[in-house]
């Protein structure tokens, strides 16, 4: 730790790493001071020279009193006093800023660019950039429009408290001990034994000037902010001050600009360190030119925002059962939409089909052939799309067989190798690529295909609806257990979809000719309804799209659906339909 004389006041100023690295400047918020980076600084010191300060008010730094001693122009000549000190002569640093360091950091990069590389933003927007946001949803005010205005606004309640006179100041004297609490209960952020500072009652009477000094006069007078520093912006999607949809309209004033959302609150730099620090190098590697893996090249084509950029590209997606029918759709649509793609399948031959047909359309395919009833297998599948690929974005379990027959002529061999499959198959699938989404912290999405079957019950699938409820009920859980990770989980129920499923479907109690005759009657049954299997992955795109939790697909899945929740006795009435 060392002093550095800014604009009027001592900056306490605290190094790290090898002062020969490439210089990485962590500027705080409000009312935290440089020990709300302790995590970050110790994942990045050893790749870079890590630099934080105390801004003027807070920790070990001077506190100034009166508004006029907290303008942006008071922060701007404190950080390049920093900067003088830290970097050397013509030496442009890479900037990563939290809640008011980064609305500072905004300013910073909007009027001095020449002095950074890089700049990670996250909680923190740039005042301007939110007036006229706020502003552009007034002037149409739509209903939606007045909605995201209106939501903002009241994130913001603390913003018109700290206008008023002396009692912020009260507040935070006695008051300090009920914030730290309020932290670990609601934002899950633990005190350490260096954060909160000990100084926090006095740091956050004396940056309450912060507000006073620029938030009014900034939001009635908004300037034109522009930057070609390159921009990460990190949106947490559960911060309870900063709304995620302010990054809406970015791109005008930043050209060069990624997004990052994650499901975090507003300490997300205490709360996931890990992903944080892996994305500030990330972006810094990436602006420096340095080499990046094929996992890292496409996180960073998925972040990047472009008007070309479709949906969902530069994501990974994994789907099983995909050598025919809704799993191939289902690879093809994503691959339309700029994913890379795997394809799984029990027919290695299909799925390298399916994976040619995805490449034809310009995106990355790979084939693997894979039992998913097999436990064993599908742990080393897991592990191979890790280690070659890297984590999924989305992975879709489809892979399953159809059963018909009267239950007392299923063996329990036949009950074995419907739900290995159709449960089992949905059970791995959840399991290992769910705890490598945990992992590495970055959310995700789950769909598994459930069927119109496992909410209308049929005296002659009772296997095959067992299995599909199991897989609905499982949806079910897994989306309430994954939800604070961020991941969500989608169970899609089609009705009768026009797939190879009736070829191969197994007809119990009957003898071969009379399945062959079941056979081709399904068959027929399934062409005259005429429904494809790319409409059911169009369904599956938007239930990932929209974190849908239950798609009922056709017309007969979303009556049936409805009738199950508001007339099960029906629905038992019409189970006792014999059909075939």
């Amino acid at each position: 730790m060392f002093t550095v004389r800014g604009d009027g006041v001592d900056l306490a100023v605290f190094e790290d790493g090898d002062p020969a690295g490439e210089t990485v400047l962590l500027v705080h918020g409000y009312p935290d001071t440089h020990t709300v980076w302790d995590e970050l600084v110790e994942r990045l010191k050893d790749r870079f020279h890590v630099v934080t300060y105390d801004v003027r008010g807070a920790g070990g730094s001077s506190r100034p009193s009166g508004r006029g001693h907290y303008t942006f122009e008071k922060l701007m000549a404190d950080m390049a006093a920093v900067l003088d000190t830290v970097a050397a002569p013509g030496k442009k640093v890479h900037l990563v800023a939290h809640d008011w360091g980064a609305i500072q950091s905004w300013e910073a990069v909007c009027t001095m660019p020449e002095r950074f590389a890089s700049f990670t933003s996250f909680s923190g927007p740039c005042l301007d950039h939110v007036a006229h946001w706020t502003r552009s949803k007034l002037r149409r005010p739509s209903p939606h429009n007045l909605r995201l205005a209106a939501q903002q606004g009241v994130r913001s309640w603390y913003i018109y408290a700290f206008q008023t006179p002396v009692l912020p100041e009260l507040l935070w004297r006695i008051g300090a001990k009920r914030f730290t609490r309020i932290l670990k209960v609601v934002e899950g952020v633990p005190a350490t034994g260096t954060y909160p500072a000990k100084t926090l009652a006095r740091d956050g009477a004396a940056g309450v000037g912060l507000y006073r000094a620029n938030m009014l006069e900034r939001l009635r007078h908004p300037g034109d902010r522009r930057t070609g520093v390159p921009v990460q912006v990190i949106v947490p999607t559960k911060d309870l001050f900063v709304s995620p949809h302010l990054v809406g309209g970015l791109q005008k004033w930043v050209p060069d600009l990624r997004l990052r959302p994650i499901h975090a609150g507003h300490w997300v730099q205490r709360t996931h360190p890990d992903v944080i620090a892996r994305w500030v190098a990330l972006h810094i590697t990436d602006v420096q030119g340095g080499t990046l893996t094929d996992t890292e090249t496409r996180a960073l084509r998925h972040a990047r925002v472009g008007s070309e950029r479709r949906r969902f590209e530069g994501d990974l997606v994994v789907v099983t059962g995909a050598g025919s029918g809704i799993g191939r759709a289902t690879v093809l649509a994503f691959a339309e939409q700029g994913a890379q793609v795997v394809a799984a399948d029990l027919n290695l031959e299909t799925a390298e089909h399916t994976a040619e047909l995805a490449r034809l359309l310009g995106a990355t395919a790979h084939a693997y052939r894979i039992d998913v009833s097999d436990t064993a297998a599908m742990e080393e599948f897991a592990k191979a799309v890790r280690h070659e690929h890297g984590v999924p974005d989305v992975v879709v379990n489809n892979a399953g067989i159809g059963m018909a027959g009267s239950f007392l002529d299923h063996t329990p061999e036949d009950w074995r190798k419907v739900l290995d499959v159709n449960l089992w198959g949905v059970i791995h699938g959840s399991r290992l690529f769910a705890a490598q989404m945990v992992e590495r912290g970055e959310g995700g999405h789950i769909v598994n295909t459930a069927s119109a079957a496992a909410f209308t019950p049929s005296r002659i699938l009772p296997a095959y609806s067992t299995s599909k409820a199991a897989v609905l009920m499982l949806s079910e859980c897994l989306r309430a257990d994954l939800a604070s990770q961020g991941i969500g989980v989608s169970a899609i129920c089609p009705g009768i979809v026009n797939t190879g499923i009736t070829r191969s479907s197994q007809f119990v109690g009957k003898s071969a000719q009379d399945q062959s005759r079941s056979r081709k009657r399904a068959q027929r049954a399934y062409a005259l309804r005429n429904f494809g299997p790319e409409r059911v992955a169009a369904q599956i795109l938007a239930a990932v799209r929209d974190d849908r939790a239950v798609v009922p697909v056709t017309i007969e899945a979303r009556l049936g659906y409805l009738i199950s929740r508001i007339s099960p006795g029906a629905m038992r009435l019409l189970a006792r339909l014999k059909v075939g």
